[in-house]
C-alpha cells in the first residue's frame, strides 16, 4: 500500500514525520529515520484501523499573503 508522508523539519534538530490518510505522526533525527518510525507507526495503526481502499491523494502547495 502506498500512503502519503509529509516531513518537516523540527528547530530544534531532526524532523516531524505525518501521515495524513491515518494521522499517524512520527520523528526521527534524520529523513530516513523519521520515515522509518512513520511506517512502524503506521502499520500497527493499520493492524487496528484497516483504511479502505480508494484513490491515491493528490498532494499540492499553495500561498498565502502575509501581513509584516
Amino acid at each position: 500500500m502506498q500512503l502519503t508522508a509529509v516531513l518537516i523539519p523540527d528547530p530544534e534538530g531532526g524532523y516531524t514525520a505525518s501521515n495524513p490518510e491515518t494521522g499517524t505522526t512520527s520523528q526521527g533525527e534524520t529523513i530516513d529515520e523519521a520515515l522509518a518510525n512513520l511506517r512502524e507507526a503506521t502499520e500497527l495503526y493499520l493492524e487496528e484501523f484497516p483504511l479502505p481502499a480508494r484513490g491515491r491523494s493528490l498532494i499540492t502547495t499553495f500561498e498565502v499573503a502575509v501581513n509584516g
